[in-house]
């Protein structure tokens, strides 16, 4: 694949601006693979009722058939990872496309479980890779002044993509009998998924190689190229500096490079604030939703409807994280989102206490579950993604990483399996508890022990991991963009 980005030499004594519209373009690309994500997590949601039924699958066939894409995802953040420290980051995002296409259509052509299965592991790969791949992709050729709002691209995406699967879900459902989508209608949900996945293989082409990672590979002049273009002459020839030094003190990226002094505070926060992203229970409302919609009282169809609202209110909210995750900073707005989602939860948690739903209580019991996806985008649905995108150096960071993605996806299966478990044994009360004490650590982390990062180039940020400065800046003043 060949670098169609404009990445002729420029000499720094020649001025350039640094173009925003090459920037936002090169991001919203991209960002393609979080509405990927989004979109093969989300189908599930509304194909779940129509396959398990057409299949005759049991409780359990369903719950793995779920909770399998998160073990595929596994893999795929693992082979992101290193992939993209050997070959490059862009070559990881192509190879992704390729799997979210083959995934949607083995799955809408699938024929047995065991075949759906396949389709569902594929396109976990495919989501791990894209998970990893991103996230670390923008932080990269990110400017540090807007970087955090460009990762935030990536979580508007997956809420893009996540609400246009509702929305394509809730169309095939309403519009056709219940015997067409057993049958049929279950394979357009997820056969859909191959339009994206094509146009996300076919314009990675167009973007450029990460900067830091030509310059690990000793591609300087390319480098600089992309640097000048991204960030103007007079910024680029001062972060090309930074990263050269970066790139000259680092090791070869061997995984034990993760445990040295420094590097191994920024794993302990990366992994913490990856686990406790899925322990906001959000997952399993994303995954369960119209299951939770139907406990209520209301029909197959009208549940689907009723999640349309919570991609809506994803995309608003995303929105608005990528207007002040730059501006409040990283510490602010996950700490108080980790709050503010405990008290969605037990609002929630009191309304199942009731345990007889009517339609005020459904119309409540959807406020609580839209209240707490408005505060996971808020903060920790891309503000987790951003943490761990920055804290490592460039020669490991695309393997550690990956160990934050493998966590993330570790936490979701574990979240997506036990969820249904704990709804229907425990009920909802004692189940929105537990995860509201979850939420209430995650405020308290954020809050005393997570450093701000906001407005910090990745090379400051990992000369301060490296000298243990990474602790002392937990309560330290923002920087501002």
């Amino acid at each position: 694949m060949n670098d169609s980005s404009g990445t002729s030499k420029v000499p720094f004594n020649q001025q350039k601006k640094a173009s925003l519209t090459y920037i936002v373009i090169v991001t919203v690309i991209a960002a393609i693979g979080g509405s990927l994500f989004g979109y093969d997590q989300g189908v599930i949601s509304g194909a779940l009722n129509f396959f398990s039924v057409h299949f005759g699958m049991s409780s359990a066939e369903v719950g793995f058939v779920s909770g399998v894409l998160a073990l595929g995802a596994m893999v795929g953040c693992l082979i992101a990872g290193f992939l993209s420290d050997q070959i490059g980051r862009k070559w990881v995002m192509f190879i992704a496309g390729a799997l979210f296409t083959i995934s949607s259509l083995t799955l809408a052509f699938s024929g047995t479980v065991q075949i759906l299965i396949v389709g569902r592991i594929l396109s976990g790969i495919a989501i791990g890779m894209a998970s990893t791949i991103v996230p670390l992709y923008i932080s990269e050729v990110a400017p540090a002044r807007i970087r955090g709002t460009l990762i935030g691209c990536n979580q508007l995406a997956f809420a893009i993509g996540m609400t246009t699967v509702y929305c394509v879900n809730a169309l095939i459902a309403n519009l056709n009998s219940t015997s067409f989508n057993v049958s049929v209608g279950w394979r357009w949900m997820f056969g859909s998924g191959a339009i994206p996945a094509v146009l996300f293989f076919v314009l990675t082409s167009f973007i450029p190689e990460s900067p830091r990672f030509l310059f690990k590979q000793g591609k300087s002049d390319k480098a600089e190229a992309i640097l000048v273009k991204l960030n103007g002459t007079d910024t680029a020839q001062e972060e090309s500096n930074e990263i050269q030094k970066s790139v000259k003190s680092e090791h070869k990226g061997l995984f034990r490079e993760l445990f040295a002094p420094g590097i191994r505070f920024a794993l302990v926060i990366a992994l913490l604030a990856a686990a406790f992203q899925q322990l906001t229970g959000t997952i399993a409302v994303g995954y369960y939703a119209p299951i939770i919609f139907q406990k209520t009282g209301v029909g197959t169809n009208a549940s689907l409807i009723e999640t349309i609202g919570i991609g809506v209110v994803k995309i608003i909210f995303v929105a608005i994280f990528m207007v002040y995750i730059d501006k409040l900073g990283r510490k602010k707005l996950l700490s108080r989102g980790g709050y503010a989602m405990a008290a969605a939860l037990i609002f929630l948690a009191v309304l199942f206490a009731f345990n007889k739903f009517n339609g005020v209580i459904d119309v409540l019991i959807l406020l609580g579950v839209l209240a707490h996806t408005a505060f996971y985008e808020l903060s920790w649905g891309g503000g987790a993604w951003i943490i761990v995108s920055e804290v490592f150096p460039t020669s490991i960071r695309g393997r550690a990483l990956s160990l934050s993605s493998l966590t993330m996806f570790l936490a979701s299966y574990f979240v997506s399996q036990l969820f249904p478990v704990m709804l229907s044994g425990m009920g909802g009360t004692w189940t929105f508890i537990i995860f509201a004490v979850f939420c209430i650590a995650m405020g308290w982390f954020a809050s005393h022990v997570l450093p701000e990062t906001t407005g910090k180039s990745l090379e400051q940020i990992e000369a301060e991991f490296k000298t243990k400065k990474g602790t002392s800046s937990a309560t330290s003043t923002i920087h501002h963009a």
